[in-house]
């Protein structure tokens, strides 16, 4: 078997409405000339351009997917959420929550963006592809059952995973967050719910601000939040994944591991102080793969989230990927000598350490 890989062209024409940065043009906030929200289609596309260029793609079981249908998106979103969102599709598009504009057919599009994780989940579930990725957009992970923030408007990976729940009711599925911002749609939907395991890695008080506190457990501590200080880099976040996932992971024991995939962690993102690299993402995937190849023999998604620097995305992305389906295939980091030198060293490294045991200890059981 190999990796699937799940896209499709019209997710990148989504609109994201006339903004500047995060806030809406107007007043004293100037258009820009390449306007709209941070979550663009350049990020995404570059990605799968980069993986065109390099011959990775050619290497994956690529293909695209159906819309989730009405019945999926309603196992997650009420009814009166989908007619709002899908009324104001069929016009000019709106806003229906916090920073989640839409134009013209932003329902459909979305509701596509939600298809191909479905896809992905059900396919590795079935055992037709050994695992996946789903270049989902636009993403999910911040988008509650009847409000969406954060440039998500539906749950993707919850209506996948209550998809393969409707098929499988005793499938125990474990969500890992590593996009920088806190999974709180994600925690909302499974906080009450023991058979989902949710864990977020993000910076601490960046999005959203009144979520994400370590002290946040949800029934029998299937929620657990990872909250770093800015600045954290590589190391922290391998020292995360083997202190504090992993264990996790095993105390758990999922039948199935699905990764909110963001890439707004890296280093010269414009949302995140974070300083990750594509040799982060990169170890990260070596490490959930390999919890997953002793868990739930193998069956692993990545969904994709954030991630807003054109420039670095791709690099982080193809790392991502090519690890995912052991390819030997590189698109080798330009910043990657850059980075290595901006890393935390002396007395920060020693307090991030030392942060992390102190999370470590906390989570443990």
């Amino acid at each position: 078997m190999t990796t699937g890989f799940y896209w499709d062209e019209r997710c990148f024409w989504f609109s994201g409405g006339n903004y500047a940065f995060t806030q809406p043009v107007g007043g004293l906030v100037q258009p820009l000339a390449a306007g709209g929200i941070p979550e663009n289609p350049e990020t995404k596309r570059r990605l799968k351009n980069l993986m065109d260029v390099t011959g990775l793609t050619q290497t994956l079981a690529s293909q695209s997917a159906d819309m989730a249908s009405r019945e999926a998106l309603l196992r997650v979103h009420p009814s009166a959420y989908l007619d709002a969102f899908e009324e104001a599709s069929k016009g000019s598009g709106g806003e229906l929550g916090l920073r989640v504009p839409f134009g013209h057919g932003g329902y459909e599009q979305a509701a596509l963006s939600t298809g191909l994780a479905c896809r992905a989940v059900a396919d590795v579930m079935a055992g037709r592809v050994r695992n996946a990725y789903a270049l989902s957009r636009p993403p999910g992970h911040h988008c509650l059952p009847d409000w969406p923030n954060g440039f998500c408007l539906l749950a993707n990976i919850a209506v996948a995973i209550e998809a393969a729940r409707s098929q499988q009711p005793d499938l125990k599925v474990a969500v890992l967050d590593w996009d920088v911002h806190h999974g709180n749609g994600t925690e909302a939907i499974y906080i009450d719910d023991p058979a989902v395991l949710t864990l977020s890695i993000h910076q601490e008080r960046n999005y959203p601000l009144d979520s994400g506190d370590a002290d946040t457990r949800g029934v029998d501590k299937s929620n657990i939040n990872i909250p770093l200080p800015p600045g954290a880099g590589h190391a922290t976040y391998m020292q995360v994944m083997e202190r504090i996932v992993q264990p996790a992971l095993q105390r758990f024991k999922p039948d199935l591991i699905v990764v909110a995939c963001g890439y707004d962690a890296a280093a010269i993102d414009p949302l995140s102080r974070m300083f990750a690299t594509a040799q982060t993402f990169s170890a990260m995937t070596a490490a959930i793969k390999a919890s997953a190849a002793e868990l739930c023999d193998g069956r692993l998604v990545l969904v994709h989230e954030g991630g807003y620097s054109e420039v670095y995305v791709p690099f982080c992305g193809h790392a991502t990927i090519s690890t995912l389906a052991d390819s030997t295939i590189e698109a080798p980091d330009p910043f990657e000598e850059t980075f290595a030198k901006r890393q935390p060293r002396g007395k920060f490294a020693k307090f991030l350490a030392t942060y992390v045991d102190d999370l470590a200890a906390f989570h443990a059981p």
